[in-house]
């Protein structure tokens, strides 16, 4: 007999605490395999639902694309686009706007607004106004969506008319916005501004909107527009396609038709505009600065 046997007959408290030991530690191995087996089960779990969701965004992106190519095409391009937009409004929400992510909140929504008025009007300022106080200005935005960069454009300026094609964005724009007296939502018909009050503007922006279009008379419609609104020497700071658009569908509302840095400097002439900077040509955000002549 060893010494530990002799000593547990002599001290049965003793017997019992090593029993006990020896039966928690076994109930602790047998808790951890079951807690090991819980969490193997709640990670299948979560990628059968991340996969579920992939695969339900991809059903519901294919039947609005089946819904698209059954609507009646004699509406042509200005209806298709105005009737997909409010279906991304409605669908798709903040993220077709901001297409880098999903699942905005609002400070996160309007806080990528105001870095992009940060990088793409703040420093163009001088440009932009001209000695003018920006309180002073009022500006265009065209293809405004749920207010994105409204709202940063609106602390900034006297007052912003913003127009959109869809009802539904404008909509969602309303609500976000409809506390700022010095913002003017409007839907307009997708071609042209008539739906603005009569000019002068001071200063026209437009950002990753035009890269939408995939009619390049649309667009050449809103720079003649852009320069009946404009004072002389005002500035319109505006985007296109630059990048490849083979193989397109005419249908097609999300990619728009592309330009050269010759079109644009042609399009520039053709509607009394200098064009003074262009940056990016050849990718899809090809920047023009265009001044009134």
């Amino acid at each position: 007999m060893t010494r530990l046997e002799t000593l547990l007959r002599r001290i049965p408290r003793f017997r019992d605490l090593v029993s006990e030991r020896d039966t928690f530690a076994g109930h602790c191995e047998r808790l951890e395999r079951e807690l090991a087996e819980s969490l193997s089960r709640e990670g299948a779990l979560r990628r059968e639902l991340e996969e579920t969701g992939r695969e339900a965004a991809t059903r519901e992106r294919v039947l609005r694309e089946a819904l698209q190519s059954l609507r009646p095409q004699s509406g042509g391009i200005r209806e298709r686009m105005r009737a997909d937009w409010d279906d991304r409004a409605r669908t798709e929400g903040r993220s077709c706007i901001a297409s880098g992510r999903t699942g905005w909140t609002d400070e996160e929504f309007f806080a990528s607004g105001r870095e992009n008025v940060r990088d793409h009007i703040l420093t163009d300022m001088e440009d932009i106004c001209r000695g003018v106080e920006p309180k002073q200005m009022r500006i265009v935005e065209i293809g405004c969506g749920a207010g994105r960069m409204t709202r940063a454009l609106a602390a900034l300026f006297g007052e912003v008319h913003a127009v959109d094609i869809s009802p539904e964005m404008i909509r969602l724009a309303r609500e976000a916005l409809g506390g700022l007296p010095n913002v003017h939502l409007y839907v307009n018909n997708g071609a042209d501004l008539s739906v603005l009050p009569d000019p002068p503007f001071h200063f026209a922006f437009s950002f990753i909107v035009f890269q939408h279009i995939p009619d390049k008379t649309i667009i050449e419609n809103y720079v003649a527009e852009v320069r009946r609104l404009l004072e002389p020497g005002a500035l319109f700071k505006f985007q296109v396609e630059g990048g490849p658009a083979a193989g397109r569908s005419p249908e097609d509302t999300w990619h728009g038709a592309s330009f050269t840095e010759d079109e644009l400097r042609e399009l520039a002439e053709r509607h009394g505009f200098e064009a003074r900077y262009v940056e990016g040509a050849g990718t899809q955000y090809f920047w023009a600065w265009f001044f009134r002549r």
